[in-house]
């Protein structure tokens, strides 16, 4: 059975199955009060662990980076994440019990740097509608085997909060902005808002320092594809680097087929025209954008190309969910539930365990079987969790 689908815990949330791999042999708190409840240890430092061998998954792919999701809550009602006609007024989103603590998410946070986990990014929803988010950011930016703490944000509220986020400890951000027509921007965020807040934002990250800072572009045929010239254009020589997504099939509810895709060779093809970008290497292991550079030496672009041209092979990408399951593709189905165990008692070794033995049953590749299937006209519909929920 696929890990997504796995239950490890009970409902009572008696542990049911773990490995346990690691001994703790000091335990460093960070100055931090807990908030409603004790959860147990505070948490480890990994240089403080007999650290456990970092665990690969069944394709020999290493963890190396976790996304966590802070919220399910968005300011924004984009149609291929969460259309306006089922995330209405009378939504329910997730009550407050069911969210993960600060204290939770940082403990967890911990833990999984043992495994071999340097980069963190902060998702969500819209992140920046998490109350006191720059507390969580100075309490992740303590853990000592964070070596990259980042964020990805709609840039609505991100004026106000760029300097609190700088002071925390965050280091680098990105900002989703798919166009830069206010006529498409209003259409593609739901919400009828103009691009000023967003590109104040953007301004006011730049000035508290966040460096470099990426623009993410969703690209969708028929929609916004007419003005990614456009876009390419206005941040060429301003350091920042914007990225085209192809259209993707993430959650059950976006419409998505593969008539809305514009693959991302088609995207080059037309910026190269007026703005001629050159292929340069990535700039690590895994990356997920494919790396352009313009020939005049003035900036870079990047695609990120999972429909056309599918990279799970170099994935090592884990996702912490609002509500605290370990999730271990964009696409799957379901997690891994630690939130359930934690708050039951279980020791920072039994979770180790967990996310360890978690990632090491892991099989997935979508992306790549998608492209089989679309190859052989054998399409199936496939359950899968909402972009809201586990972030991009």
């Amino acid at each position: 059975m696929p890990p997504g689908n796995s239950q490890r815990f009970s409902a009572s949330g008696e542990i049911s199955r773990c490995q346990l791999s690691v001994r703790a042999t000091k335990l460093v708190h960070v100055g931090y009060i807990p908030h409603h409840r004790d959860i147990g240890t505070g948490f480890l430092a990994a240089s403080e662990l007999n650290r456990p061998s970092h665990p690969v998954d069944q394709y020999q792919r290493p963890l190396r980076d976790l996304r966590i999701s802070v919220t399910d809550r968005c300011n924004f009602r984009c149609p291929y994440c969460m259309p306006a006609e089922i995330y209405g007024e009378r939504y329910e989103f997730l009550p407050r019990a069911d969210i993960l603590t600060f204290e939770e998410i940082t403990r967890i946070t911990s833990l999984i740097t043992s495994l071999g986990v340097s980069k963190i990014r902060l998702t969500g929803g819209e992140p920046l509608i998490r109350a006191d988010l720059p507390q969580l950011i100075g309490m992740l930016s303590s853990i000592p085997d964070v070596e990259d703490l980042t964020l990805t944000t709609n840039g609505y509220l991100l004026e106000k909060f760029a300097n609190q986020l700088v002071e925390a400890g965050l280091q680098r951000i990105t900002v989703s902005l798919d166009s830069l027509d206010d006529e498409v921007f209003r259409k593609m965020n739901g919400r009828n808002f103009d691009t000023e807040p967003v590109l104040k934002g953007i301004a006011a990250a730049e000035k508290a320092g966040l460096s470099p800072i990426k623009i993410n572009a969703v690209v969708e045929k028929g929609v916004n594809d007419h003005t990614l010239v456009e876009l390419a254009r206005h941040f060429k020589g301003s350091g920042h680097i914007v990225r085209f997504i192809e259209f993707m099939d993430v959650g059950n509810l976006n419409g998505w087929n593969m008539e809305k895709v514009v693959p991302s060779r088609e995207v080059i093809d037309a910026i190269s025209a007026e703005l001629p970008p050159e292929p340069i290497e990535p700039n690590y292991p895994g990356e997920v954008a494919r790396r352009w550079r313009y020939v005049d030496g003035d900036g870079e672009i990047g695609v990120i190309t999972s429909v056309t041209e599918p990279f799970c092979g170099d994935c090592t990408r884990a996702r912490l969910t609002t509500d605290g399951n370990l999730v271990t593709c964009l696409f799957a189905a379901g997690g891994t539930d630690l939130r359930g165990p934690m708050r039951a008692g279980a020791s920072d070794e039994e979770l180790v365990g967990l996310i360890s033995s978690t990632w090491q049953d892991r099989t997935d590749r979508y992306s790549a079987e998608r492209t089989a299937t679309l190859n052989t006209g054998d399409e199936r519909p496939r359950k899968k969790i909402e972009m809201y929920q586990i972030g991009g």
